[in-house]
């Protein structure tokens, strides 16, 4: 079974900076690609930013310049600085990624429970 387990949210000032960290486990041949996506109370969910490798990455414009996207072989990191209170929700790590099977490398998409992020003073 694959797992997405996010970590590294909580409360903020506006103006501040939090991390975010996402771990993938289970039996997985590949992670092709990795995001971030988050929800708002009452809205709804929405892509943040995007990962294919460092050379390939994209971001929602209301995050550009504030955010930044990394990973490595089976994690992906959000770097969150000059926080707002607009930044606020709850946010899920998604990944594309291949698993085995009797036929051979399937596609599966997996999604993480959420973390929540509060930018707030």
């Amino acid at each position: 079974q694959v797992q997405l387990v996010e970590s590294g949210g909580g409360l903020v000032q506006p103006g501040g900076s939090l991390r975010l960290s996402c771990a993938a486990s289970g039996i997985i041949i590949s992670i092709d690609a990795m995001a971030w996506y988050r929800q708002a109370p009452g809205q709804e969910r929405e892509l943040v930013a995007h990962i294919i490798s460092a050379a390939s990455t994209n971001y929602t414009d209301s995050v550009k310049g504030r955010f930044t996207v990394s990973r490595d072989k089976w994690n992906v990191y959000l770097q969150m600085n000059s926080l707002k209170p607009e930044d606020t929700g709850v946010y899920y790590c998604y990944a594309d990624v291949k698993i085995p099977s009797l036929t051979g490398p399937r596609d599966f998409k997996v999604w993480g429970q959420g973390t929540l992020v509060t930018v707030s003073s």
